[in-house]
């Protein structure tokens, strides 16, 4: 008789009766931001849309990935995890609304040593709070258990849309031309950039408490470090309906210096004002308290402004009041010169 101990894949640290759980328990969620294409129910082996080609005359496909970064840490710190999510729809929704494409449908990949059910269904809650802000559907995704692989409480993220433009209304920045104006739409704070120094200047060198209050801040600094970042979908989208829109950058990491040239051609450059925007106190907190050269912020955070557009001088006033009436901060930062390379200057 063998009395050999038997070793089941829960002993090995994955617990698939738990992951069946939390499929259980995020199905009410995904439903919340389905679009009448979706086809399938989430569980299938792959998520079934169907592209409604009436809409367009050359459907184009754009798409993009990414993830949220050493901000998870600070998620991880305050044991708060219902907005990394959001985050996670906004890095990659916001990077395809600039060449003009409506965001379809979102897909999620969760990585952690051991799944916590509820500490995962408050995660999916942000990523579908995001796909309902960008009017996308929460297509399916992968919760992947791997010990050993992760500390104990921490997981990773990284998430994955696809949209459509018509192939005639891609926005490339072909047409941006000398005397265009550049438009700044004001960010959420950090986003989801420049975490890494964040944590640095405002725990190593500062040596804050995420639960303190600074007197310059109106809730905590955690409060403050975590929140979403913001997505621009549904205001962007709104414009191109009736602006002439040209170039759009999203302002993620390598800031303004190095996101706005992406939508330049290269005869042109960006002259900005830098002081033709309020920067919200985070930023001032991190420049000072990390004696941080105005250069290095400009290239490492957002610095207040998260999405810029490019327009003909003439539309200017109509697109900011457009932009307020959907509660969009906007600002006229500068404007496009003749130039020997794509380049922004800081004036």
């Amino acid at each position: 008789m063998d009395d050999k101990k038997t070793i089941s894949y829960k002993d090995a640290g994955v617990d698939i009766d738990a992951g069946n759980r939390f499929v259980n328990l995020i199905k009410p969620l995904v439903k919340m931001t389905t679009r009448p294409e979706v086809l399938t129910d989430i569980g299938g082996f792959g998520g079934l849309f169907s592209l409604n080609s009436n809409k367009y005359r050359r459907p184009t496909l754009v798409a993009s990935t990414d993830g949220v970064g050493t901000k998870l840490k600070l998620a991880f710190m305050l044991d708060k995890h219902d907005t990394v999510g959001i985050d996670l729809v906004a890095m990659c929704v916001n990077d395809i609304v600039v060449q003009g494409a409506e965001p379809l449908f979102f897909l999620d990949y969760l990585a952690t040593g051991k799944l916590s059910p509820e500490k995962a269904v408050e995660i999916v809650k942000g990523i579908a709070e995001g796909c309902k802000q960008a009017g996308c559907a929460l297509l399916g995704g992968e919760t992947a258990e791997m010990p050993g692989m992760y500390a104990d409480g921490e997981y990773d993220l990284a998430g994955f849309t696809v949209g459509v433009v018509d192939n005639n209304k891609i926005i490339d920045g072909s047409a941006i031309t000398k005397g265009d104006q550049v438009i700044g739409i004001a960010s959420s704070g950090l986003h989801s950039n420049g975490y890494s120094l964040a944590r640095k200047i405002f725990l190593e060198e500062m040596q804050l408490n995420l639960n303190d209050q600074p007197q310059d801040l109106d809730r905590t600094l955690g409060e403050e470090l975590l929140t979403p970042t913001r997505i621009y979908v549904k205001s962007i989208l709104n414009l191109l309906r009736d602006f002439n829109i040209k170039g759009i950058a999203h302002i993620t990491g390598g800031g303004l210096l190095e996101n706005l040239p992406r939508c330049l051609p290269h005869h042109c450059k960006a002259v900005i004002e830098r002081n033709s925007w309020e920067k919200p106190a985070i930023f001032e907190m991190l420049r000072t308290g990390g004696n941080v050269p105005e250069t290095e912020m400009f290239r490492t955070f957002n610095y207040g402004i998260g999405m810029t557009l490019v327009v003909p001088h003439q539309e200017v006033d109509d697109v900011i009041g457009r932009l307020a009436g959907m509660k969009e901060q906007a600002f006229l930062i500068g404007e496009i010169l003749p130039a020997d390379n794509a380049e922004v200057v800081l004036v």
